[in-house]
């Protein structure tokens, strides 16, 4: 796919595909969406997010599970734009996290860029890899599989 060809969710494509909200809906966009291969979403991590009241009062780190749902939540709207799911009540349930290692902390004030690439995919069941990275850096990797409802009809 060329450059032009590539695809991106704003704020409001990525809630019309995935019915994650606040606080719990963890992209802000997702860009360079090649069909259901690959594509980046952006987290900008702020302070004001309720899990650093509690992870850690005194030392604000985004916990790693929340770092694996941001990526997950990456390729369910790759999926979700790839296969024009906007509006039509799309629902991935977790399935298995494989190989997850963190390597950085990630705190307010980063912007977590959010790999994914398909490693099986078509059907109900699908299979990616995800890179956390900051500035660069790897912050997490992971492999994951999800369940893909879509809807009937």
């Amino acid at each position: 796919m060329s450059e032009q060809e590539l695809k991106s969710a704003d704020i409001d494509l990525i809630q019309r595909i995935i019915p994650h909200r606040y606080p719990f809906l963890l992209i802000d966009k997702v860009r360079d969406i090649d069909g259901s291969n690959s594509a980046v979403g952006i987290k900008n991590v702020t302070f004001n997010e309720p899990h650093f009241q509690g992870h850690f009062p005194n030392a604000p780190i985004m916990p790693g599970v929340t770092i694996v749902e941001a990526l997950a939540q990456t390729a369910a709207v790759m999926v979700g734009v790839a296969d024009d799911l906007a509006d039509k009540d799309f629902l991935v349930y977790f399935m298995a996290i494989d190989s997850a290692k963190f390597r950085r902390k990630v705190v307010p004030g980063d912007v977590l860029e959010l790999r994914v690439e398909t490693k099986r995919g078509g059907g109900k069941v699908w299979k990616f890899a995800g890179r956390a990275t900051v500035e660069g850096e790897l912050a997490c990797e992971c492999e994951f599989t999800a369940m893909m409802d879509r809807p009937k009809g």
